[in-house]
């Protein structure tokens, strides 16, 4: 702690010797430094766009370090960013965006229409084959002009392009021409609000405040993210005044935050749902093949009393496994309920009276204490599995790959709508699909092409519908992301983006004054 004082000073000692210039901002005393202690360990994948796995964690970087042609802002889900202004054709087929003048990159290279279209031809992310079998050309039509051509008319295009994949967030072509896709990960350059700094694996991450920002000049000089798994030695680290914000801090250390003083804690609810997915029950020999027994784990869920103990009753049980509240063609079904005496009714109708031996149950690790309580969930009805709790990345990359059985705790979380998330999430082809409905495809295909969106939000509910009734995915809640704040910040970014969990767009945060 007396390190991290005596930094500070030095940051307070150096900013009263500047002179602002016109415009700029006069880093001083409490706006020197924000400190993180983050809860999962961050992957240099996440630091280059091309890359995206379509979960919401890499955003938590990409807001920093990048910038989108258009992105979810406060007040605006499609914000105007490095495109000032776009126009769609009256056939549905054209988009030509309009790039910002004097929109740079962190090594002073302009932002151009061929840095646009080098994003996008270098993107192979989660929806790479979508985007490449929609989009029929991508035009540099002068440095601050691009068009984009479709095959055919698609509604969601901006939404995959700008916010469900990583493609329109914009990289610099002749930097990564010269170091290379390695040599970007150790250094990346973007045109976001902070540059890169220094990265140490399992450490921390650090990034300065890039002044030319086209938005406006960060209020705080230095972000560093400090990787802390550990949940009880991120509230202490808080509570020391030694990280600014922390995130994930559920159950009895929420409450003990908030008793805290001098602490506040922050719950978001997010877009991020929780749900059990059955990668199994397309095998006719996996007990999971049973509908009866997917519904069974349904019930055995105590949903109520597991979010009163780990999230203090702020996440939401909507039912619906897949898609949030409030985002465009939710669903809203029945209200799923906790009835283990049914659910063993059910086993012992499927073949399974004395329950059945059920094998691992995957789970991201910063989520292990959910794992626990619906492991237990499940064990008290007889489907005894095992709890396989997995660092992120490694877990995203294992359920990506497919090389999971059993039960996986997923948390579908990225920007879009529901039909980007049945794109991500139950549709053919995607890396977090084991297996897939032939009906469900072919109304997903109908969707996609209808122009009509009274037509469409029909198809979208039916096809929410379906799953909910096959239980192709047992629904947990809408996660509430309970986070704790020190007595230094000022804005913290908190719910600045609707649904977006972690704190953002970084350039509005502020710190108290000293």
């Amino acid at each position: 702690m007396d390190d991290r004082l005596t930094r500070r000073e030095l940051f307070r000692l150096a900013a009263a010797g500047m002179t602002a210039a016109a415009g700029r901002p006069a880093w001083a005393g409490a706006g020197a430094e924000l400190i993180w202690g983050i809860h999962i360990s961050l992957a240099p994948v996440w630091f280059d766009p091309a890359e995206n796995s379509g979960i919401i964690t890499p955003f938590m970087v990409l807001y920093a370090l990048h910038d989108a042609i258009v992105k979810p802002m406060p007040g605006q889900p499609l914000a105007p960013s490095l495109a000032e202004s776009w126009t769609k054709s009256e056939d549905g087929l054209t988009y030509e965006f309009a790039l910002r003048q004097g929109a740079k990159f962190h090594n002073d290279d302009a932002v151009t229409a061929d840095d646009v279209k080098f994003s996008f031809d270098r993107y192979r992310g989660t929806s790479h084959d979508l985007l490449k079998a929609r989009v029929a050309e991508v035009a540099a039509l002068d440095p601050r002009h691009v068009r984009f051509t479709l095959k055919e008319p698609w509604s969601d295009f901006l939404t995959f392009y700008s916010t469900a994949s990583g493609a329109g967030w914009i990289v610099p072509r002749r930097y990564i021409e010269k170091v290379g896709d390695d040599g970007f990960k150790k250094a990346p350059v973007g045109a976001g609000p902070y540059k890169f700094v220094s990265f140490t694996p399992g450490v921390e991450l650090v990034f300065e405040a890039f002044e030319p920002y086209w938005r406006k000049p960060p209020s705080i000089k230095r972000l560093v993210w400090k990787v802390i798994p550990e949940e009880t030695t991120r509230l202490a680290a808080l509570k020391r005044g030694e990280v600014d914000i922390a995130y994930s801090i559920r159950g009895e250390l929420a409450e003990e935050l908030q008793r805290t003083p001098g602490l506040s804690l922050k719950p978001a609810l997010v877009q991020g749902v929780f749900c059990l997915y059955f990668p199994d029950q397309w095998d006719p020999k996996s007990p999971w093949h049973d509908e009866r027994v997917r519904r069974a784990a349904s019930l055995a869920i105590d949903r109520e009393g597991t979010n009163q103990a780990l999230t203090l009753g702020y996440s939401k049980i909507t039912g619906n496994p897949l898609v949030p509240e409030k985002y465009e063609f939710f669903w809203q079904p029945p209200t799923p309920q906790y009835d283990p005496e049914k659910a063993k009714q059910l086993l012992a109708e499927a073949g399974f009276p004395n329950g059945f031996d059920a094998g691992d149950y995957y789970c991201d690790s910063s989520y292990a204490n959910l794992g626990e309580a619906i492991v237990d969930n499940l064990q008290a009805v007889g489907i005894r599995v095992r709890l396989r709790p997995i660092e992120r990345a490694a877990f995203i990359k294992g359920y990506a790959e497919r090389t999971f059985k059993n039960v996986i705790q997923a948390g579908p979380a990225p920007f879009g709508n529901a039909a980007t998330r049945f794109e991500s999430y139950v549709v053919k082809g995607s890396p977090f699909v084991y297996g897939s409905y032939p009906d469900i495809d072919q109304l997903y295909q109908q969707q996609a092409v209808e122009q009509d969106p009274k037509r469409r939000e029909a198809i979208l509910h039916k096809m929410q519908q379906l799953v909910y009734e096959r239980t192709v995915f047992a629904p947990i809640w809408q996660l509430a992301f309970l986070n704790g704040i020190g007595p230094r910040v000022g804005e913290s970014g908190f719910g600045l983006i609707p649904g977006f969990p972690y704190t953002a767009p970084y350039e509005d945060l502020t710190l108290k004054s000293a």
